[in-house]
């Protein structure tokens, strides 16, 4: 077997954006963001509307360069975790996949689309069910199943988890620039799921089990927090036209929203994609961990491109479960 090498984690500059996470001394990260990052919103947006216009739109309103992925290889990382026709609030609609490559196309990028889903072994299935192999066939693009990839090691830069270090496949620890692609869910056991803990997708099955046990017993939000502080840059284009909520984020039901929500730091769009379902993001464990840290909670760190928040905001059902009651509407309504 050829050698794995072990991975480069980069700090990738996008035109005035964040740069990521910052291993330094001890492996903590203590790259403390006081800067402001901004997030965009589209309203009545619909799968079969111009959504190469509205994410073109909100990554330049957010400060994004397209000259800076010229040549590059950008991967795209739906959620694709236990997909079924029956339910295709479940998982990122593939216009919006093919939309978003487009983009990035057009911007010149090597374009990939990578998934490694948590429930289902047999990765065609899910490409089947989800409608994403079709689309991905008519728009001649390569898929990297990153449940099986051959893996490169890194130290983990987060250590909010016991975990020394993580195995990322190959397709991701090469990429310059990773592309979260979310469906906007409620999430049974942390709230709410949306750009960070879509990139639990990014570990592999053959290392890590499934669902990703190996990642469940370190604890959730931590291991999401050391994902996303030990990945290459990452940025958000999260589908929140069908949504789910109630049993999130496999059996909940639809919730239309007709929203695409883009922004350059995760954290931040995690945090409006939050206060849009009407739940304060510092009661979601895994952004509480990386607030500042990662990026920003805080609103008034948060510049808002494109349309407000608030008018458009619309409380999600999430289980009546003790662990989530915890969490508190901006209103100051318990979740149930």
């Amino acid at each position: 077997m050829n050698e794995v090498p072990k991975f480069n984690r980069r700090a990738w500059l996008i035109g005035g954006g964040l740069t990521a996470a910052a291993l330094v001394g001890t492996g903590m990260v203590r790259q403390w963001f006081r800067d402001k990052a901004s997030v965009f919103i589209a309203k009545n947006q619909r799968y079969d509307a111009s959504l190469v216009a509205t994410i073109k739109g909100g990554l330049t309103s957010c400060g994004f360069v397209p000259e800076s992925v010229r040549g590059k290889r950008v991967l795209l990382k739906p959620n694709m975790v236990e997909p079924t026709r029956d339910c295709p609030h479940m998982t990122t609609h593939p216009a919006v996949i093919v939309a978003a490559a487009e983009v990035f196309r057009t911007w010149g990028a090597n374009v990939t689309v990578g998934e490694g889903p948590g429930h289902i072994r047999d990765t065609e299935i899910a490409l089947v069910e989800s409608g994403v192999a079709g689309a991905l066939e008519s728009a001649r693009l390569p898929f990297a199943d990153l449940n099986y990839q051959e893996v490169a090691w890194t130290e983990n830069a987060g250590r909010a988890s016991k975990l020394k270090g993580l195995f990322f496949p190959q397709a991701v620890a090469q990429a310059d620039l990773i592309v979260s692609l979310p469906k906007m869910k409620t999430h049974h056991w942390v709230g709410v799921t949306a750009a960070m803990k879509n990139l639990y997708g990014t570990i592999p099955g053959i290392k890590y089990g499934w669902p990703k046990n190996v990642l469940h017993h370190q604890g959730i939000p931590e291991t999401v927090f050391d994902i996303n502080a030990s990945l290459p840059k990452t940025i958000a284009i999260v589908d929140g036209i069908d949504c789910m909520e109630g049993d999130g984020p496999i059996m909940g039901t639809m919730k239309p929203m007709g929203l695409v929500v883009v922004g350059v730091n995760p954290t931040a769009v995690d945090a409006t994609v939050c206060r849009l379902m009407d739940v304060d993001p510092w009661k979601v464990p895994y952004l509480k961990l990386a607030a500042d840290r990662l990026g920003p909670l805080d609103e008034r760190l948060i510049e808002q491109r494109g349309e407000a928040w608030r008018p458009l905001a619309s409380p999600f059902t999430v289980l009546d479960k003790p662990h989530l009651l915890r969490m508190v509407r901006h209103r100051g309504v318990l979740v149930s």
